[in-house]
């Protein structure tokens, strides 16, 4: 049975509140209080929320304090009108550490907030225990005319397409199982779309996700660059063979700039922890348990 863990609310100073999950779900026999384990923070991508990473926080809950927000605009999390853009989610993380007290953190994020993670990293490293990129959104910059291609995006990628608005919620099911990210609609996946979408005031069915966040997200993708020097910290690139970064063009960028890079390549998707949760987090508590045994010695 899926473990589910407690959900609290932080009030930012920006005036919303941000929504988080946080893991050990109990009392864990291999900790004798908070500050106790290595802290690890999990941010999941656009559209999404925190509960896509259900199955990698229960699996690592033992051996660490783990922190998985609903980031702004996402879930249960404030939606303001406006202020989507790394900075302001970057001041949102910012506030949080210093609300959980935490100096640094195992961090890692997946597609846009992985980008987003890589520039946090270069602002500030010393939040940083190491740096994890799970198959992250372009990480160089487009010009700003691509702008126009925006709406071609916005119906095109499978990560969107749940935003709706569908007649009922049986029609949001069946697109659900349409996309990618919810391949073999497994119990964990039933679980993510269930806290992904809602009914809305007309009666119709959609996202969580504000329609308000997108454009200015996709702009910082676009014009934000996510490498201008080298980060020097432990840092893990997680790319998959039917992912985004497939090609050595798109990998080049992570060489040359993340001076201690691990590379994993794994045989899934761009939501490989939905759709091959076991192998994920495996890769992931590999590289993690290294860098235990690193501060150690």
């Amino acid at each position: 049975m899926m473990q589910f863990p407690p959900r609290k609310t932080l009030a930012l100073p920006s005036g919303i509140t941000l929504s988080y999950l946080e893991w050990p779900t109990g009392e864990s026999p291999k900790r004798e209080g908070k500050d106790t384990a290595a802290p690890l923070l999990l941010l999941h991508g656009m559209a999404d929320h925190a509960l896509v990473w259900l199955s990698l926080g229960n699996a690592l809950q033992q051996q660490y304090h783990i922190v998985a927000p609903d980031l702004r605009g996402h879930g249960e999390s404030g939606k303001p009108g406006a202020g989507y853009g790394f900075a302001e989610t970057i001041d949102d993380l910012e506030a949080l550490m210093a609300h959980l007290n935490w100096s640094s953190a195992h961090v890692l994020g997946h597609s846009w907030s992985a980008k987003m993670a890589a520039v946090w990293a270069r602002q500030a490293p010393s939040r940083f225990q190491s740096l994890m990129l799970i198959d992250p959104a372009l990480i160089g910059t487009f010009p700003s005319w691509t702008k126009i291609l925006f709406p071609i995006y916005y119906k095109l990628l499978p990560f969107l397409k749940m935003l709706g608005p569908f007649e009922d919620k049986a029609a949001a099911i069946a697109q659900a199982k349409q996309l990618k990210q919810y391949q073999g609609w497994s119990p964990l996946q039933q679980i993510i779309f269930e806290n992904g979408v809602e009914a809305k005031a007309d009666g119709r069915w959609g996202s969580k996700f504000v329609i308000a966040a997108r454009e200015p997200m996709f702009t910082d993708v676009m014009q934000v660059p996510g490498f201008t020097q080298p980060i020097d910290m432990p840092s893990l690139l997680v790319y998959m063979t039917k992912g985004i970064n497939t090609s050595r063009r798109q990998l080049a960028p992570y060489k040359a700039h993340l001076t201690q890079l691990e590379l994993c390549q794994l045989d899934s998707n761009h939501w490989a922890f939905m759709v091959d949760p076991e192998v994920f987090e495996q890769a992931i508590a590999r590289f993690l348990e290294k860098q235990q045994g690193n501060n150690l010695q």
